[in-house]
């Protein structure tokens, strides 16, 4: 029986230096907070800014996450490339670190063909020993997992699941439908907006990246859900949608999620493409995050 990843994971920010460089210390602290609120981890995706880290960063970001988890909690690291060869490189050196599994978006600029992403998710999954997690982010991507694609590649022993960030409730229940009756097979949701449904729907665990900003406020929703309390869980999915809704209005995500930390008090730096946030932008953060547990 395969390992289910369940609950909460944070799509954890890779905090920089004053200098722009990784912060172990920092991050650290990030994972420490996440572990306190009863999350998971998350590394080295898009709120962890893989796109503008380098394969040495990636590795120590990976590293730090585990070393500072200590087995409390499930890692699970992205690990796509843009090619086939790069993510297996890197998977390798990943998969010895101890993570529970990993993720690989689909290859990006490229527009592919349904069976070349079959072929490149089995080559992936054929190549490494650590569980891995298809990774659905068309607009970021250009590319789309169909859900038919998706049932095949479920076949394979060593593809566990699916992450689904394509951002609609329509992506999200297709894939649901096309799995349902695939033993060991779980969904993942990526949209902040849709946690409760998702886990109403059969989702196993959510990645978030609001729950950088909000930890406890966004475990509260899995934490009802499995309680059985699922309009309390639905009640906090609606406290977190607006605040979601309103943070991705100023900028882009993780430049949002960092400057909210940063006026909570979190030392995690810019990121790497950095938004001149101007003072009315600031003001609207603030308001934002004023009710949240620092």
């Amino acid at each position: 029986m395969r390992k289910k990843i369940e609950g909460v994971l944070t799509a954890i920010v890779t905090p920089f230096d004053s200098e722009g460089a990784f912060s172990d210390a920092a991050l650290r602290r990030q994972v420490r907070r996440q572990l306190d609120a009863g999350n998971g981890i998350f590394c080295g995706g898009t709120n962890g800014e893989f796109f503008v880290l380098n394969e040495q960063e990636k590795v120590a970001v990976t590293a730090t996450c585990v070393d500072e988890v200590a087995g409390r909690a499930n890692v699970v690291a992205h690990i796509g490339e843009i090619s086939t060869r790069e993510t297996i490189r890197l998977g390798k050196q990943i998969e010895k670190l101890g993570v529970d599994a990993v993720s690989v978006i689909t290859p990006y600029f490229v527009p592919l063909k349904q069976n070349e992403l079959i072929t490149h998710y089995t080559a992936v999954a054929d190549a490494l020993s650590v569980p891995v997690f298809l990774y659905n982010i068309p607009a970021r991507t250009g590319n789309t997992l169909e859900p038919q694609t998706v049932l095949k590649l479920a076949q394979h022993p060593n593809i566990i699941g699916i992450k689904d960030s394509a951002g609609s409730y329509e992506s999200l229940s297709s894939f649901l439908s096309a799995v349902k009756d695939t033993d060991d097979f779980s969904v993942l949701n990526g949209p902040d907006s849709l946690i409760h449904q998702g886990f109403v729907d059969g989702c196993s665990a959510c990645i978030s990246g609001l729950a950088n900003v909000a930890p406890k406020e966004i475990n509260a929703i899995w934490a009802l859900f499995r309680a059985g309390d699922i309009e309390g869980s639905r009640q906090a999915q609606e406290n977190v949608t607006s605040l979601r809704t309103e943070l991705y209005k100023v900028a882009f995500s993780p430049a949002a999620v960092k400057k909210a930390l940063d006026i909570m008090g979190h030392d995690v730096g810019e990121s790497r493409y950095a938004v001149a946030f101007d003072p009315q932008q600031v003001s609207t953060i603030r308001q934002l995050v004023a009710g949240i547990a620092r």
